[in-house]
This record gives structure tokens, C-alpha cells and sequence, in this order.
């Protein structure tokens, strides 16, 4: 089921790939001002289930879109993930579900009563149940379309296309699967029956392999089939671009399927989860979590898995489990950072970049040699960094040329990445641009005196140096119409479908897309002097280093963890959020009354500096019956100030 777009009440065409980098315009003023080079950690959050324990009590799961489903023990549904069509949000009163399944953006619960309740999307009618609603004993569902098998083997199938029209007999039906445009019905005497696949395309997800005999079970993905034997082996069939009918050997003991867009898993009868495909979109969806082990079922979304233990508790991985909240180590010693679609790059204060997060498009292989870089931006699928030289270097997806910097790479002085596009800020205060989604990369006229830029989904922002913003590019929601009084600007940044503006004053205005609440900036709106656009929130520093965040809150990206202070720069992804920490000063950082080597410790922790050497610790200079900071500071100077971290980091 891959897609770029979304389609919903968040916008016609909310793509996914749209990812904005924003470093705060002023973070080099301010390290000039103080008269040093910043040094920090990076704090993450969003893109992750919130506010969901799947620690214990489920006994079901479905993967959607980009959805999750987790059926309670005692009857409810709980879902988390993407939400905009509001298929998490379970209809009251959430109580009596026996089943659940997931569909692109609708979802379906199974009532004891035999009843079904469904709940999301429903461009197609997949959301309205056929009379009677009643007698049901199985659902599957698909983007567009919903299956339901009833208690006479019959099976009633709603929503859009071909797939939804059951060939007759329509009887003797045990099972269902739901594939984006085909369904698989699982008759009593082992065989398959398959239908739709007219459209799109038939990539042969129909053409059940014979013999067609002895199945117990189906599953049904993008373009492709699963079909488990009573032996315990699977049969897959149809698309192979990604490897997902390549049943890994040895091909026995399994005892369930499921099927993603892409990607095949197999739950065998030890407990483990064996996953193939994802070769072509791989987003982790096939590297099942250690322990693999002690899973009783499986379900698959569109880039995403879950398993389900036996104690109850619920694994995922895959999309939106890429880890670009969690910053690998050691996270010390950042001075700027930017947020992509899936993706982060963190600038050391050495000029070098760590990268982390989705890199389906090589967004995270920074090249070499990875030194001399003074900022950085992270698109929707491509990154950018920038030289001390003036020169730009770019890597990841170039599906329209975004990386492909123009020559000559000289005398650039700032950059901006968009979901496909890219620009770079010349000394001269002209502008270069290069891939776009329509065509030939057009700029503003006169492409003269700007001093910062932003890019956004479809669209671009930069601020002149008389405090005016030209904004131009797709302009669905207002994103490119700039409110009047256009002056005053300092700063600017771009989201997916809005725009920001951060004013002399301190003030935020916001403009375009607002399903979200993204451009509706919390009071006061005063006191702000960065600002960052992600797809459907939006985040302000404020001068006292704490962050103010705003609009979408699905994927807790706008739940700035505590301690909210000490920020210096952030910057807003997809569906998640970051912020670069300022090490603090040296002080009684654990609160045990005193100021000590365990205090010093940590400061050398945020700055990424060397380890204390043992020996430096090794000697009660002052005599006083214990090793402190006025011992260690002895010994530095004897061996001439050779102990490493807390030296350098005080």
C-alpha cells in the first residue's frame, strides 16, 4: 500500500515525504554574542505511540495505513498513530469487540453480538455496514474497501471496486483477507478464491498457485498474496519487487501470516516471526525486535509490523519506528540540528555530521570525508550540508534532482531543504535553486538582498533584508500569501501547506493550512526567537530557552519533555520534534547540596568530551578525606593538564 499521499480531512494532499529543516536563523548571533561555539545535546520527541501502554492486557492487534489497533482482554479497542480521518478514534461506547482490523485509514471492530462497528476514512463507503448488520464472524480491510464474513459462510464486501464484488457461490467461506484492490476468501475445503485486481494493475496477486488445495489461512498486501498450508508452509504469489513472495527456507512450521504493502510475515509455531520483502521501501519493517520470541499473532500496515506476545504485551517496528526521536550516542557536543520527514542531522561542533533515522534514500550516508561543515538541512528525503568553504554537498533521494547541487558550489552562506527541493542563500544575497516537484526550479524576481530562507512541502519562504518575506510554490491553502503588514521580519520557517514569520518584536505569525491548529499560536505570542514548521505543528523558542509547541499532537510531537528550559535551536519533522539543549553551567546538577566531580561529570557528558583519566582521580591532595574538585584541579595542573573531560569541560 505505498503512498506519498494522504488523503483526508488534513488536507487533499498531505504527503508524507514532506519534511522541513529549520535551524534558527539567530543561533550564529547568539554564539557570537556570548563569544563561543555552542556545544549541546539534542532532545527528541514525537513520532511514537502516545499516551497507549502496550506493556500487557492485549489479545488481538491490526495494522493500518498508518494506524495501529490493539484489541483489549476486556473488550475495547485501543488505537494509536496516525489519526487525521479519525480511525483511532473507537466509536462509544468502546465495549463488547471480539476482532479488529485496520484498513489505509479506516478501521473495523467485531461485536460479540456479530455486529460491526465502523469507524475513519470513507471516501468509499468502507465505513457504512450493509443491512442487516448482523451474523458477522470475521472482518478484513482493505484502503478503500471492508470484508465481512458471516455465520452461513457468506461473505459481504463494501466500499469501492472490483474487490468488493464476491464471486459466486458466495458460500462455504471460512476466512478473508483484504488487499489494497483484491480480497482472498479462504473456502471450508482449503482453496482460495481471489477477485478483484483489475485495477490498478494485476501484478498476479489473483492467480492463486496450484495446487489450490489445503490452505488454512490468507493474507493480502499491496499487489501480492499469502496463503499458509495445513503443513505449515506459506505460498505467496503476485508482486516480487521487493522480494515479498520469496519465502525464506526453511519454508515449514508456521502457523500465521500477514501482509504489508511490500513486505511478508510468517509466524512460526516456536514463537518467532520470520519477515521477507522490504527491499525496495524499507523502513525497518522487517527487523523484528530481539527477543523474537514468544509472539502468538501478527499484523502488518503499510510500512509498519506488530506482534503480539504471550504475556499480552504488543512489539512494533517499522515507519514511524525509525528512531529519529532517539538521538544515538554518545549525543554530546551538537551546536545545530534539523529535522526531516523521517530523518535527523545533527552538526558537532568538530564540522562533523551525525545523521539517524529513516534512511531509505541513503538520507543518513553522509559523505566523506564528513568534516568542515558549518550547517545542515534534512528534507523529505534528502539532506544537505554545508561547508566552511561555501560549498554544499547533498545525498539521499534525487527523484527530481534535489541533489544535484548547480556549479559552481561557491560562496553559499545558508541552506534549506524541502520535501523535493533544495536552496541555497548566496553571499551576495542571491538565491539558487535546484530540484521541484513541477518542473524547472523557478525564483522569485529580483533574486536580490535576501538574508534567510526556508523551504516547505510544496513551497518556499525567504526574508529580505528590509524585514519583508517573498514566498512563492504551491499555494493550496494560503501557504505563499504572506499577511499584511509584510515588515518586521527576522526570521522564517515552512511547514508541509503553512508558513511562519518570526517578527522583531518577538511575535509569531502563522498562515495557510490550519487543520491542525499549527497557525494558531498560543498567547502570549511575545518573546520568541526561533521558530520551526513541521507537517502539521509548529514550534517556537522562546528567549528563556524554553519551547512552545502547537497544532497536531498525534504522534506527541508537540509534548515538549521537562525540564523545558536551556534550549537554543529547534527544529520540526513529520511527526516529531527536536530541540538542542545548551550544556549548562558548572552547578549542583544533581542536587546533592555540593558541587562535585559527579556534577563535572555530566558537564563532560554534554560536551562529548574525553574521559577522566584514573589516575587524575586517584589522590587526596588536600587532604581532606575525600577526592574532589579541588584534588582533581591539583593533579591536572601537575601532569599538565593532561586528565581529560572535566578539565576541558569546566
Amino acid at each position: 500500500m505505498p503512498s506519498h499521499i494522504l488523503s483526508g480531512r488534513c488536507g487533499a494532499m498531505a504527503r508524507l515525504s514532506s519534511g522541513f529543516a529549520v535551524v534558527s536563523a539567530l543561533l550564529p548571533v547568539l554564539q557570537v554574542a556570548r563569544g563561543e561555539t555552542l556545544q549541546g545535546s539534542i532532545v527528541g520527541w514525537g513520532s511514537r505511540v502516545v499516551g497507549v501502554d502496550l506493556s500487557h492486557g492485549f489479545m488481538g492487534v491490526a495494522g493500518g495505513g498508518f494506524h495501529s489497533l490493539g484489541l483489549k482482554s476486556d473488550g475495547s479497542i485501543v488505537g494509536w498513530g496516525y489519526d487525521c480521518d479519525g480511525e483511532i478514534d473507537v466509536p462509544p461506547p468502546n465495549a463488547g469487540f471480539i476482532a479488529v482490523a485496520a484498513g489505509g485509514y479506516h478501521s473495523l471492530g467485531l461485536e460479540a453480538d456479530g455486529s460491526i462497528v465502523a469507524w475513519g476514512y470513507n471516501s468509499n463507503g468502507q465505513t457504512d455496514v450493509p443491512s442487516p448488520n448482523a451474523g458477522f464472524v470475521s472482518v478484513a480491510a482493505g484502503p478503500y474497501h471492508s470484508l465481512g464474513l458471516k455465520t452461513d459462510g457468506s461473505v459481504v464486501a463494501w466500499g469501492g471496486g472490483s474487490q468488493t464484488s464476491v464471486p459466486a457461490p458466495n458460500a462455504g467461506f471460512v476466512a478473508v483477507a483484504a488487499g489494497h484492490y483484491h480480497s482472498l476468501g479462504l473456502k471450508g475445503d482449503g482453496s482460495i478464491v481471489a477477485w478483484g485486481c483489475g485495477y490498478p494493475g494485476n501484478q498476479g496477486q489473483c492467480n492463486v498457485p496450484a495446487p489450490n488445495a489445503g490452505f488454512v489461512s490468507v493474507a493480502a498486501g499491496l499487489y501480492h498474496s499469502l496463503g499458509l498450508k495445513s503443513d505449515g508452509s506459506v505460498v505467496a504469489w503476485g508482486d516480487n519487487r521487493s522480494g515479498q513472495t520469496n519465502v525464506p527456507a526453511p519454508n515449514s512450521g508456521f502457523v500465521g501470516v500477514a501482509a504489508g504493502d511490500d513486505h511478508s510475515l510468517g509466524l512460526k509455531g516456536d514463537g518467532s516471526i520470520v519477515a521477507w520483502g522490504c527491499g525496495s521501501t524499507n523502513h525497518g519493517e522487517c527487523n523484528v525486535p530481539a527477543p523474537n520470541a514468544a509472539f502468538i499473532a501478527i499484523a502488518a500496515g503499510f510500512y509498519h509490523s506488530l506482534g503480539l506476545k504471550a504475556d499480552g504485551s504488543v512489539v512494533m517496528w517499522g515507519y514511524n519506528c525509525c528512531g529519529q526521536p532517539e538521538v544515538p550516542a554518545p549525543n554530546a557536543g551538537f551546536s545545530a540540528v534539523s529535522a526531516g520527514a523521517n530523518h535527523n542531522l545533527g552538526l558537532k561542533a568538530d564540522g562533523s555530521i551525525m545523521a539517524w533515522g529513516s534512511n531509505v534514500y541513503g538520507q543518513t550516508n553522509v559523505p566523506a570525508p564528513n568534516t568542515g561543515f558549518v550547517a545542515v538541512a534534512a528534507g523529505g528525503g534528502h539532506s544537505l550540508g554545508l561547508k566552511a568553504d561555501g560549498s554544499v554537498l547533498a545525498w539521499g533521494a534525487n527523484w527530481y534532482g534535489q541533489t544535484n547541487v548547480p556549479s559552481p558550489s561557491l560562496r553559499f552562506i545558508a541552506i534549506a531543504a524541502g520535501s523535493y527541493n533544495s536552496l541555497g542563500l548566496k553571499s551576495d544575497g542571491s538565491m539558487v535553486g535546484w530540484g521541484s516537484f513541477y518542473g524547472p526550479t523557478v525564483l522569485p524576481s529580483p533574486n536580490a538582498g535576501f538574508i534567510a530562507i526556508a523551504a516547505g512541502g510544496l513551497h518556499n519562504l525567504a526574508l529580505k533584508g528590509n524585514g519583508a518575506i517573498v514566498a512563492w510554490g504551491y499555494n493550496s491553502d494560503g501557504q505563499a500569501n504572506v499577511p499584511s503588514p509584510n515588515a518586521g521580519f527576522i526570521a522564517v520557517a515552512a511547514g508541509a501547506y503553512h508558513s511562519l514569520g518570526l517578527k522583531a518584536d518577538g511575535s509569531v505569525v502563522a498562515w495557510g493550512n490550519n487543520c491542525g491548529g499549527q497557525t494558531n499560536v498560543p498567547s502570549p505570542n511575545a518573546g520568541f526567537i526561533a521558530i520551526a514548521g513541521g507537517s502539521y505543528h509548529s514550534l517556537g523558542l522562546k528567549a528563556d530557552g524554553s519551547i512552545v509547541a502547537w497544532g497536531d499532537n498525534n504522534f506527541g510531537q508537540t509534548d515538549v519533555p521537562s525540564p523545558n528550559t536551556r534550549f537554543v535551536a529547534i527544529a520540526a519533522g513529520q511527526f516529531h520534534s527536536l530541540g538542542l539543549k545548551r550544556c549548562s553551567e558548572l552547578g549542583d546538577s544533581d542536587s546533592d547540596g555540593d558541587v562535585d566531580l559527579a556534577d563535572l561529570a555530566g558537564l563532560q557528558n554534554c560536551f562529548g568530551v574525553s574521559p577522566v583519566r584514573d589516575e587524575c582521580l586517584s589522590f587526596d591532595v588536600n587532604g581532606d578525606g575525600g577526592i574532589g574538585l579541588e584534588d582533581y584541579h591539583a593533579v591536572a595542573e601537575a601532569v599538565g593538564d593532561n586528565c581529560g573531560g572535566p578539565r576541558a569541560a569546566e
